[in-house]
């Protein structure tokens, strides 16, 4: 059951990886920008980011730097607590999120044996096995 899992998830991870290159940014830079869509018009620290990453291991404060390159997210001094630094995905960073959701194949394209019921019922076990 575990490879099975696992095997599925590189399939999705994999057709996903083509269309996020052809963005210029890799899996988890999307989901730093995902994380800031999230909060969005509110800021975002790198330790809350850091927290709510897919993989953990990521380093958020490297990712940041590459979508800051990119104009992707701002960043600037928190007012309230000059020690912290605050993250804000930009309108650029919302287009693009945009443009590749758009691209993004549907759910009934990459599994198209199974029925809309089935889908919901596998999205209920997979939250189910996560608690």
């Amino acid at each position: 059951m575990m490879v099975n899992i696992m095997f599925t998830g590189n399939y999705v991870q994999k057709r996903l990886l083509c269309m996020m290159r052809s963005y210029g940014i890799s899996p988890q830079q999307h989901n730093v920008l995902s994380i800031l869509r999230g909060q969005h018009p509110h800021p975002c620290s790198l330790g809350d980011i850091q927290e709510r990453m897919l993989d953990r291991m990521s380093n958020a404060t490297r990712l940041v730097d590459k979508l800051l390159e990119k104009k992707l997210v701002a960043r600037c001094q928190c007012t309230a607590n000059r020690r912290k630094i605050d993250i804000t995905i930009t309108e650029a960073g919302l287009t693009l999120l945009k443009q590749m959701e758009e691209k993004v194949p549907p759910f009934e394209e990459l599994f198209p044996a199974i029925s809309p019921e089935e889908a919901t019922v596998l999205g209920q076990l997979l939250d189910k096995a996560r608690e």
